[in-house]
């Protein structure tokens, strides 16, 4: 039974998808998930778990009957207190964040990629100059996480100092989603310092004129949100707008270490950059996992999950499935992989994706122009996150040009 005392679906698992074996290597338990049907409950969360590209693309869509008002981790705001204060993008349906989503998107559209194109794509060469007069370096630290620390708190509007606290905190906000396990706890040693940090620098005053930050606030002015509103969309974007695009890169950088002809496509047409990076968050899937809570008797697949239940969907599964995708397993620049479900899909899909796209495209056009080869020159390190997919090393030798 249920936590509700209602009947599980017909297929259960008691496997833990939290656990540390498989948060490091993932794809046999979605496979194993996939394969036994189209919802499996799992009874060590008491929670609904989807792992077929069909019925999670589906879930991310109906916001109506799946919400994500209770919250899109384990905890169920109808009955827990959030750690914070939700978000008003991720966390929130219609009609609270209808204006937020309104906003923000407008602030991140085609004019901002138009604005930030020449500056970014100059930036990431200046990197790629500086980094690649050394043979050997960690992608992860000197190009995956460098690059976006070093272009998006500007675009916002951020001040130098301190930025330290973006990717802890953004971290501790996606392990937060999953069950209260070690990862957890280690974040919350120090959650409250990078917190006050993050918190301040939503602060009107604290933000550069021009930025993203002064935008939300400038649309607080006019009446499109309230002031209350602003400081908590400035959070949304400090909070998904870094660690997801560090991931994603690393993601990609460590797909062309492996997959040298992979790399000499791109090196041949670079504007399979933003392929590139789209082929990356499907086959990694930065972002692995999203909850959503019944709002009513729900059926997927042929099973009812009941009012205020949990649902656990896979995108990492999703995004593999061979049920949906040809050769799901490898990493293709000639697949059109533009229904991934690695930025979500509906009213909540991710506002910042074409910002991460052109941070991508940026740092992916810098590099094939300078190298020739990328190929690994030790073994990489997972990151281990509740949420997150993501490298903590990836060692790699460049053959600079």
């Amino acid at each position: 039974m249920s936590a509700t005392g209602t009947p599980p679906a017909t297929v259960s698992l008691d496997a833990d998808p939290f656990a540390p074996e498989i948060l490091e290597s993932p794809l046999a338990f979605q496979e194993q998930l996939r394969e036994a049907g189209a919802v499996v409950y799992l009874r060590r969360y008491g929670v609904h778990a989807l792992g077929r590209y069909e019925h999670v693309h589906a879930a991310l869509t109906e916001w109506q009957s799946l919400s994500s008002a209770a919250g899109v981790g384990l905890a169920n705001f109808r009955h827990e207190e959030p750690w914070r204060t939700p978000s008003l993008l991720l966390e929130a349906d219609p009609p609270l964040h209808d204006a937020p989503r309104a906003v923000l998107s407008g602030i991140l559209g085609p004019r901002a990629i138009r604005r930030l194109r020449h500056a970014w794509a100059q930036d990431a060469r200046e990197l790629v100059d500086r980094v690649v007069r050394a043979p050997e370096l960690d992608a992860v630290t000197e190009l995956a996480q460098a690059f976006p620390l070093r272009v998006f708190p500007d675009a916002v509007g951020l001040e130098r100092e301190g930025r330290h606290h973006l990717l802890p905190y953004g971290d501790h906000a996606f392990n937060a989603f999953g069950p209260p396990n070690e990862l957890v706890a280690k974040g919350a040693e120090h959650i409250a310092e990078h917190a006050a940090w993050v918190g301040d620098q939503c602060a009107r005053e604290r933000l550069a004129p021009g930025g993203f930050g002064a935008a939300i606030w400038e649309a607080a002015d006019r009446g499109d949100i309230t002031e209350e509103q602003a400081p908590l969309i400035v959070r949304s974007l400090l909070t998904a707008g870094v660690d997801t695009t560090v991931h994603a890169l690393g993601a990609v950088l460590y797909a062309f270490a492996t997959h040298p002809d992979q790399w000499r496509r791109l090196r041949e047409d670079p504007r399979l950059a933003r392929v590139a990076f789209d082929e990356a968050v499907r086959w990694e899937s930065p972002v692995q996992t999203f909850f959503r809570t019944a709002t009513g008797d729900v059926e997927i697949g042929g099973t009812t999950v009941p009012d205020g239940e949990k649902v656990l969907m896979f995108l990492g599964a999703a995004n593999r499935d061979p049920r949906h995708w040809r050769d799901p397993d490898t990493f293709d620049l000639t697949r059109d992989p533009s229904a991934h479900v690695g930025f979500g899909m509906g009213i909540h899909q991710c506002v910042g994706q074409h910002i991460a796209r052109l941070e991508a495209e940026s740092l992916l056009t810098a590099l094939a122009e300078r190298v020739e080869r990328i190929e690994l020159a030790g073994t990489p390190r997972r990151h281990l996150n509740n949420t997150l997919r993501a490298w903590s090393s990836l060692p790699v030798r460049v053959h600079a040009t």
